[in-house]
């Protein structure tokens, strides 16, 4: 699919340029706008060699995992409420029923928050079975900086293991959203993972993530289950090549991320009363104290996309602005922050790169050609639209195959895919500009959480 869209494009470009190699206003614009993304595309095109050649190393190993009888324990923070319970049923019950089997020390810690309206609920949840055990967060507990929402709850659990004497490197953490499950493909990986660390010496790994995917039951809107395969199409490629070369510069997710409980305990999520990321914080601090020590790995997470359109927008604004927010902290060191910057920009620059905005101005400006002011783009403007058709193109396989019943794509599914993927954009540029306009009012940080399917 790369190579066929790169051909069209760099085809359609040459025919367009020598029929009309003029150029104006709206041509200088086009030419800035759509080779900016170049650098982004060649990092994540070497995530996907580089993803390929780990791929094809692990066919070579034992067909199963040896068992790990290190500590794992499963961080699941919830918000506690009656739309997202059911999510967080099915999470649970997936840690409760696959985990085991590579991890028989295992613990499920549900965070909440003092007085949720489903802590009924999910009491009910932990008596099923002693793994699960709840941590109730106390309304009155304060950090020492401040922090708030999810990191303040990640935080409360770090201090807990700590006095419970399990800050150590033979117990790992996995944090996982409340909506995100697992399966048999992530339990043998997690378990290749740590037992690589103990052959590994003075080499050893000390953080890992693996790939998000949507499984096709769990979405409610089928568009947006189709909008969402750019997520784990990312995973393949960007983040495979700054996570797993061992410098998880570009962030992480706040699921399916293992980490060692000491080095957890070390860095902390107290990041302040602004961190609505706390997740890519973790990353840019990591990076800063533990070089070169973090890593990839092919085991799947199974979440569920937004349920409409409008918690689409949000969840990708409070991201957009998050990361603003982040780029801009001085208390990280400004080289550790270098590539988060240089996607930032190309975020903000995001809604000027859609078609139908440039051709808005254009037709206002009385000029709708974007012929660019050198041919010499022509194939970096084919490689970047190569690489987006292919980010979500992967990702589409791979939601389909973490899919419980038709672990396939339907005819219509890669029709669709191509065809709506102009407003796919459009959502997520709208979603970055909003973040945007946040970040540059500099608001009151809010921690937006949506309603999580089934």
């Amino acid at each position: 699919m790369f190579l066929i869209v790169f051909l069209i494009f760099s085809a359609f470009g040459w025919w367009a340029w020598a029929r009309d190699s003029g150029f104006g206003f709206l041509g200088w614009i086009a030419t800035v706008v759509w080779t900016v993304p170049i650098s982004g595309t060649l990092l994540g095109l070497s995530g996907g060699l580089l993803t390929t050649a780990r791929l094809r190393r692990d066919r070579r190993l034992p067909p199963t995992a040896a068992m790990v009888y290190d500590l794992l324990v499963v961080v699941v923070p919830t918000i506690g409420r009656h739309d997202t319970y059911p999510a967080l049923e099915r999470a649970v019950a997936s840690f409760c029923r696959y985990l085991p089997a590579y991890f028989p020390n295992l613990r499920v810690d549900v965070v909440i928050e003092e007085g949720c309206e489903a802590r009924e609920q999910i009491a009910r949840l932990a008596a099923v079975t002693a793994r699960i055990r709840i941590i109730t967060v106390p309304r009155g507990y304060r950090t020492p900086n401040g922090t708030r929402f999810k990191a303040r709850a990640n935080h409360y659990v770090n201090e807990v293991r700590c006095a419970e004497g399990e800050a150590r490197d033979d117990v790992w953490v996995l944090h996982m959203d409340d909506d995100t499950g697992v399966g048999p493909d992530t339990t043998e990986a997690v378990a290749r993972f740590i037992n690589a660390q103990w052959l590994a010496g003075e080499n050893a790994r000390h953080l890992a993530q693996g790939v998000l995917s949507y499984p096709r039951e769990h979405a409610v809107n089928p568009l947006l289950w189709l909008a969402d395969a750019v997520r784990p199409g990312c995973d393949i490629s960007m983040f495979a090549a700054t996570t797993g070369r061992g410098m998880p510069r570009a962030g992480l997710h706040g699921e399916l991320l293992l980490v060692r409980a000491s080095i957890e305990a070390e860095i902390g999520w107290d990041f302040g009363s602004q961190s609505i990321v706390e997740d890519a914080e973790f990353a840019l601090r990591f990076c800063d104290r533990y070089p070169r020590r973090s890593d990839w790995f092919p085991g799947r997470s199974y979440g569920a996309s937004p349920a409409s359109v409008a918690d689409f927008v949000r969840q990708r604004e409070r991201w957009a602005w998050g990361l603003f927010m982040l780029s801009a902290k001085r208390s990280i060191p400004l080289r550790r922050r270098l590539l988060l910057l240089h996607n930032v920009i190309i975020w903000a620059s995001g809604p000027m790169q859609h078609l139908g905005l440039i051709i808005l101005i254009g037709a206002l400006l009385g000029d709708t050609d974007t012929s660019p002011a050198s041919a010499v783009v022509l194939p970096i403007w084919a490689l970047n639209m190569a690489y987006s058709v292919w980010l979500y193109w992967e990702g589409m396989k791979i939601n389909a195959l973490a899919s419980a019943q038709i672990r396939r794509r339907l005819w219509w599914e890669p029709v669709c895919l191509v065809l709506l993927m102009p407003v796919f954009s459009l959502l997520e540029a709208v979603a970055v500009l909003r973040g945007l306009v946040r970040f540059l009012r500099n608001g009151e940080s809010t921690f937006t959480v949506i309603a999580k399917p089934m």
